[in-house]
This record gives C-alpha cells, sequence and structure tokens, in this order.
C-alpha cells in the first residue's frame, strides 16, 4: 500500500518533531465503539499518518492505544518513536492537583509511557469529575488558575511523562498570563482555523514567541456538535476547487497547510484519508490567497454550544473567551 511521507516541524520544547498533517479521532456523537475508531487509526498508519490526536473528553483513547499496540505487533511501525501522540487536560481535571493524575490515566488508557504533547484544552475549570458536553450551568468554578495550572503541566514534562506541553483555544491575552509566569513556554497552540477564520493576529503573536499553531476544524467542523457547514458551502472555495481540479475539502486543508502551521484531518473514510494526504505535490495560486483573505471572518467554535458561554462561568460573552483574536 502506498504510504506518504508527510513533512514535520521542530518544536521549541527540543525533542523529536511534529508531522504537520495528523489524524483526529474526535467524533461527535461520541463513538464509543472502540473498533470503529481503531479500525480507522490502523488504516491511516497503512496510509503514513504518524501524527494522533486524542483527548480524555474524546474517549478515543483507548482505542488508540489499542491500534498502536496492534501496529507495532503486526509491523506497521518498529518503535512507538515512530508515532507523534496528543492528549489533552479536560475542564474538570484543570485544578493543580489533578493535572497529573488526569494524564496518569490517559497514559493508562493509550497503554503508553509518554506522550509526544500534553495540551490544556480550554482556558476554563469546571466541577472536578463533570465530563460531560454541554457544560451545565452550575459546574463552573472561578476562572481557571492559569498559573498554578500551567506549573503541574511543566512537572509533568520534568516527570517524562510528556515531550512537550502546550494549550488549546488559548487567546493572545491567555497566552500572555501563561508566558507571565512560565519556566516552559507552551510548544503548541491549537486552535480553529480554516479560510473563514486565518487567525492572522494569533498566529503572528505565537509565531513571535515561537510557539507553534496546530489547527483543528480545517474544514469548519461540519457534522460536529461545535461546527457548521459555512466553509464547506463557501462559495469563493468551491470556484477555486473547480478551478484547479481539487476538492473544496483540499483546498482548505492547502490553504491552512500554506500558512505554515500543522493541521489535524479527522475522517474514517480510507478514500478521504488518502484525499487529505494529496495537498503536499500543489500549490495555490496569488489570486486564489487574495480571494480567500477577502472572505468575512467566521468562528464556528464559539464556546456557545458547548455551554462555556454562561452567565455563572467566567466567559459571558464570546469576546471574553477569545478576546477578539482574528
Amino acid at each position: 500500500m502506498r504510504s506518504v511521507s508527510i513533512p514535520a516541524v521542530s518544536l521549541i520544547s527540543g525533542e523529536g518533531t511534529m508531522p504537520r498533517i495528523g489524524m483526529g479521532t474526535a467524533v461527535y456523537p461520541i463513538v464509543e465503539d472502540h473498533h470503529i475508531t481503531k479500525t480507522a487509526v490502523l488504516e491511516a498508519i497503512k496510509l503514513g499518518y504518524r501524527h494522533f490526536d486524542t483527548a480524555s473528553l474524546y474517549m478515543s483513547e483507548k482505542a488508540l492505544g489499542q491500534a498502536i499496540k496492534e501496529a507495532l505487533r503486526d509491523g506497521l511501525i518498529k518503535s512507538r518513536d515512530e508515532l507523534f501522540v496528543t492528549s489533552k487536560l479536560w475542564c474538570p481535571d484543570a485544578h493543580p492537583h489533578l493535572v497529573l493524575p488526569a494524564l496518569q490515566k490517559s497514559l493508562s488508557n493509550l497503554q503508553l509511557d509518554y506522550l509526544d504533547l500534553y495540551l490544556v484544552h480550554w482556558p476554563l475549570s469546571i466541577k472536578p469529575g463533570e465530563y460531560g458536553l454541554p457544560v451545565e450551568k452550575d459546574d463552573f468554578l472561578l476562572p481557571m488558575d492559569f498559573g498554578s495550572v500551567w506549573e503541574a503541566m511543566e512537572e509533568c514534562q520534568a516527570l517524562g511523562l510528556t515531550k512537550a506541553i502546550g494549550v488549546s483555544n488559548f487567546s493572545c491575552k491567555k497566552l500572555h498570563l501563561i508566558l507571565s509566569t512560565a519556566k516552559v513556554k507552551p510548544a503548541v497552540n491549537q486552535v480553529e482555523m480554516n479560510p473563514l477564520l486565518r487567525q492572522k493576529k494569533l498566529r503572528e503573536f505565537c509565531e513571535g514567541e515561537g510557539i507553534h499553531i496546530c489547527a483543528y476544524s480545517p474544514l469548519g467542523g461540519q457534522g460536529t456538535l461545535w461546527g457548521d457547514s459555512q466553509v464547506m458551502e463557501c462559495q469563493v472555495l468551491k470556484d477555486i476547487a473547480k478551478n484547479r481540479g481539487k476538492t473544496l475539502a483540499q483546498v482548505c486543508l492547502r490553504w491552512v497547510y500554506e500558512q505554515n502551521v500543522s493541521l489535524l484531518v479527522k475522517s474514517f473514510n480510507k478514500e478521504r484519508m488518502k484525499e487529505n494526504q494529496e495537498i503536499l505535490d500543489w500549490e495555490l495560486s496569488k489570486e486564489d490567497l487574495q480571494r480567500i483573505d477577502q472572505l468575512p471572518q467566521y468562528r464556528s467554535v464559539s464556546g456557545e454550544s458547548l455551554n462555556f458561554i454562561a452567565d455563572t462561568g467566567p466567559y459571558k460573552t464570546v469576546q471574553e473567551l477569545f478576546d477578539e483574536d482574528v
């Protein structure tokens, strides 16, 4: 079977490299059949994917771990070190004393000794033990203790349980809060990014700090609790795809890739997995890029569908959550 070699980027942690195209495992509604996810991951490994993204919230850690174990057993990879595995700290565990136990639980689910990257999933702390979505209004606590939570993340890295640490869904302002006390800078900020949410301000800030951007929902998250069809229904993107002889999805992925960031694709369909890799040997034209740059900005992951915007919580508006970072 044809296997694609995906370019990788070095992180400021200095250990290893992160493949710039990764496979996401977040599916909504949540897929509790581990066999479905495991089979998809094994297929992805056969096709050359080496970067896999999971989280305690997704309930896909065990399936990913099973797939890695089988891939090693069957010789699809020679060593666990060939893979780059990311997981995330969910909001009820975003308390200083719960960070290390949460990572240890994720490692147990994955049957791994270490992660390549561990992220703070959202800049939110909620009541410990509450894992459901959307968040219940009574589960919100005071704003996250950014300094203490990040110190606990640094401890996880110092213990060798993760090679790098980072954040997800953090604005420039919230990154400032981390950086003001951090001994170790976040290596990655994983955020929504696509042709309709170009994140120029955030990208420039992160580049200046040596923080690598990893884009999720590069197609707008259609079919998820948090996304919609705005990106896939964009006529400008349809026109560019037709003119280039590519799919609309490939145009979106190629645009994200050309911004010098990494991206996560999410499909359990073998043919689409192949298509998602076929963005490396062509480029968008200057005219294509100009047309995309003129599209109105639109945030599909606003936090409202997850109940992160609530009178009872620390963020009462979308602006407070994302600090106008567009």
